[in-house]
């Protein structure tokens, strides 16, 4: 596939993840922070956020399968994980966070335990169209073109 037809796919891809709702205009701040003296920078805040995020929702998974559940710590985790969802634009992530910490504050176990799993289900279709975003940018760079601005009108 040549550069300009990769170039499109990728223009084309980013913009049915903020259709979809994946990505919100965060993510474009993000890719602006990235030049050529940070070349990386993206996929280094894009790993951290998928490392982070998996500690976070495995911890998640403990604290729920209490005996006697600690909601505070739920929420703690829960806060920090829509934090670093926020800051990179996953915005999906993020909404299902701010639904699970209401549930957090009524101590309805049931609900919470429901919260979690739409969370992890959210990461990890974020974590997928990511992967692929990313990939596709590898590609294009690989066969020496550059990274096109994206322009959302936000």
């Amino acid at each position: 596939m040549e550069v300009g037809q990769m170039q499109r796919r990728l223009v084309d891809y980013t913009k049915t993840l903020f259709m979809e709702g994946f990505l919100d205009a965060q993510f474009l701040q993000l890719q602006q922070l990235q030049d050529e003296n940070n070349p990386d920078f993206v996929v280094e805040v894009v790993s951290l956020f998928f490392d982070d995020s998996e500690k976070l929702l495995n911890n998640l998974s403990m604290a729920l399968d209490q005996p006697n559940v600690d909601f505070k710590k739920v929420d703690a985790h829960v806060h920090q994980l829509k934090g670093s969802s926020s800051s990179i634009g996953a915005q999906r992530v993020k909404n299902a966070c701010i639904a699970f910490r209401n549930f957090c504050e009524e101590q309805n176990i049931d609900a919470t335990l429901r919260c979690l799993q739409q969370v992890k289900h959210e990461y990890y279709l974020v974590k997928n169209k990511l992967e692929t975003l990313l990939r596709l940018e590898q590609q294009i760079v690989a066969a020496g073109g550059s990274i096109p601005m994206i322009d959302m009108g936000f």
